[in-house]
């Protein structure tokens, strides 16, 4: 179980002017800003839970998961993981976790990959058999077969995501931080580490949390989410629940053949181009079948389709009433 009470955290960050005169005063005399990455941050997460963790760039999220992992120590609070303190036991700490940085990198970059697995072995001192049993599965799960004796420099980005993802989860850790993990992939790999990590959750019980700002990624593997602003935890629950709060307004796209209809009181013609309606309508006020009756009733339907608020601006609308 992870428990995270009052956790504060903040950065002293050196401040200067553009031009050489200003390079120079500083090196008398610094101006420091006062960041407040964390303000009393909490929440649970429990085994095997599966939880998103979004906000926008700068709200604390990262500093949350470098807190969690033992990176960062906080100035105040209290972080509970399996029983451990991370910053203070480290060693002990690091053997049940596993982590993911999108944009960093675990692996020596001009030796082939599987050189890479072997020394992540002997820093966690795998036993072999495990080690073997757990690199045959991880290699056949991310089709790494063609990659394993391939440097790391020379792989593509999507690649190299697949291997970042093996080499965190080969000491069978119970934890799992993934920070932006399907960050460069291709649709047919995000697709495939999307499967992979359900299967791991499903299989081995496996605690994920999910940072990234791909709300497909959140939508595919967590039902929870913690919505982050401002180094503030705004939201802390089911992605199902905050759809449906956002989810009032529906979108109708419709195709016709005729003259173009009218509006009616719950439509509001968003675009009209000739044998194209896009209608937003409020379904308090109108219904969808009432709707496309109403439609049906003046011109020819060729097509209609009915969607509602999708995920991405569900979080923008977020966003705009946190003013995050």
């Amino acid at each position: 179980m992870i428990t995270l009470s009052n956790i504060n955290k903040t950065f002293h960050v050196a401040k200067r002017q553009a031009g050489f005169g200003h390079a120079v005063k500083t090196l008398f005399s610094r101006e420091y800003e006062i960041v407040h990455a964390l303000n009393n941050v909490s929440f649970t997460i429990h085994d095997g839970e599966m939880v998103g963790y979004i906000g926008p760039n700068g709200a604390g999220k990262s500093t949350t998961i470098k807190i969690m992992c033992g990176i960062l120590t906080p100035d105040s609070g209290t972080c509970d993981i399996d029983g451990r303190t991370p910053w203070r036991e480290r060693t002990a700490h690091v053997r049940g976790i596993g982590v993911v940085f999108g944009q960093r990198s675990q692996l020596w970059w001009d030796v082939p990959v599987i050189d890479s697995f072997e020394l992540i072995r002997d820093i966690y001192k795998v036993d072999e058999k495990t080690f073997k049993d757990n690199l045959d599965e991880l290699t056949e799960l991310l089709s790494l077969q063609e990659l394993l004796k391939t440097p790391v420099r020379t792989l593509s980005l999507g690649q190299r995501m697949r291997c970042e993802i093996a080499a965190s989860l080969l000491h069978n850790p119970k934890i799992l931080f993934l920070d932006e993990p399907t960050i460069g992939l291709d649709a047919v790999s995000k697709i495939a580490v999307r499967q992979f990590i359900k299967k791991l959750n499903a299989e081995h019980g496996t605690t994920v949390i999910l940072t990234t700002h791909d709300m497909q990624d959140i939508e595919a593997l967590t039902g929870r989410i913690l919505l982050i602003g401002k180094g503030r935890i705004l939201i802390d629950g089911s992605l199902a629940e905050l759809k449906k709060r956002f989810s009032e307004n529906k979108t109708l796209v419709v195709e016709y053949n005729g003259n173009a209809p009218q509006t009616c009181n719950g439509m509001i013609f968003t675009e009209m181009k000739e044998g194209r309606l896009v209608v937003a309508l409020d379904p308090t006020v109108l219904s969808v079948s009432d709707a496309i009756t109403r439609l049906a009733a003046q011109t020819e339907l060729l097509d209609v389709s009915v969607s509602g608020v999708t995920s991405e601006e569900m979080v923008a609308a977020l966003y705009r009433e946190y003013r995050i």
